[in-house]
């Protein structure tokens, strides 16, 4: 998957999760949208790393359920960038839950591609 594809993949899941979830996300505008989704890759390139190297001890712990955690934790430092009228998630735990579906999301886009690749 290319990152374009991506980039537009999470814009459309943060504007449908906003559509589907208005008390829990906000997403001003589609545009807001994309620049959510480029910041959000720019943060997973660049802190995420880091991010998960510290907390590997927990992600062991838990069986690697500590990762949601992680990636809610880059959706709030998305917001943060963002700023919370434009982007932003009524709490940590509404954060965790978005996180969850988006890798679900993820998980079954990245599926469905690599399936049509080897057809």
């Amino acid at each position: 998957m290319t990152y374009l594809q991506r980039l537009v993949m999470n814009m459309l899941t943060f504007i449908s999760l906003s559509v589907l979830l208005p008390q829990m996300i906000h997403v001003e505008s589609i545009m807001t949208a994309l620049v959510a989704s480029f910041i959000l890759s720019i943060l997973n390139g660049f802190i995420r790393p880091i991010l998960s190297i510290l907390a590997f001890p927990l992600t062991l712990l838990t069986l690697g359920l500590f990762t949601f955690v992680v990636n809610a934790a880059m959706l709030q430092m998305t917001a943060s960038v963002m700023g919370d009228s434009r982007f932003g998630f009524s709490s940590f735990g509404a954060s965790i839950l978005i996180a969850v579906v988006m890798s679900v999301i993820n998980m079954i886009v990245t599926e469905h591609h690599l399936e049509k690749l080897t057809k």
